[in-house]
């Protein structure tokens, strides 16, 4: 009787807008996988410095653009999230894809990551959306991550909105969405959610 081979996660996602607290939960994450850290942000970075606006207009749109983000109504700064993320999903696939022909653990996070992405790889990749759906939460996140700015409403708004959109998408593509708080047990459900082996253990 022929054994089936047991997939091994080699490439964990943690998806979920800004201020939700996934930067947060990836770095223990990583720490307990075994695995590297991959920030999106860094792939944007990247790829903006390999393209230009009229090659990339999406990648380059709030550096072309400073005043958007207080200028546009928050759908359409949502919009152009979601716009980005799409640009970037190739990207960010090749990345997944060499991670697993090497079998070399990595955890993405990053806003710009769908969670499609981590659908169709089987067990080998796994996927979670952070998702903070209070927005007062959202608010005071902000407030404590970044006490100059003052307070950040719109940002936080436009925070929900992005996130909500990210939560919906997680369902259709059946990838668990986790709400972060209570913090004290967060890490342990992203655990559960993305079924991590910590390191040294079978």
């Amino acid at each position: 009787m022929a054994v089936q081979a047991v997939q091994v996660t080699q490439v964990f996602l943690v998806c979920g807008p800004s201020g939700a607290g996934k930067t947060m939960l990836s770095y223990p994450l990583a720490r307990r996988a075994g695995a590297a850290l991959v920030e999106v942000d860094d792939l944007v970075i990247a790829a903006q410095t390999l393209t230009t606006a009229g090659q990339q207009p999406e990648l380059h749109y709030w550096d072309e653009n400073p005043d958007a983000e207080g200028r546009l109504p928050v759908q359409q700064i949502v919009d152009m999230q979601i716009a980005t993320a799409r640009v970037l999903a190739p990207a960010v696939n090749a990345v997944i894809a060499n991670h697993v022909q090497t079998a070399t653990p990595v955890v993405i996070e990053g806003d710009y990551l769908l969670p499609e992405l981590g659908a169709d790889w089987g067990d080998v990749v796994r996927a979670v959306v952070v998702h903070e759906p209070d927005l007062d939460q959202l608010i005071r996140n902000y407030a404590a991550r970044e006490p100059e700015a003052g307070i950040q409403r719109k940002r936080a708004e436009c925070s929900l909105a992005y996130g909500d959109w990210l939560a919906g998408q997680a369902v259709r593509h059946g990838v668990p969405v986790l709400r972060p708080r209570p913090w004290v047990s967060a890490d342990q459900r992203v655990n559960a959610a993305l079924r991590v082996v910590p390191q040294g253990c079978s």
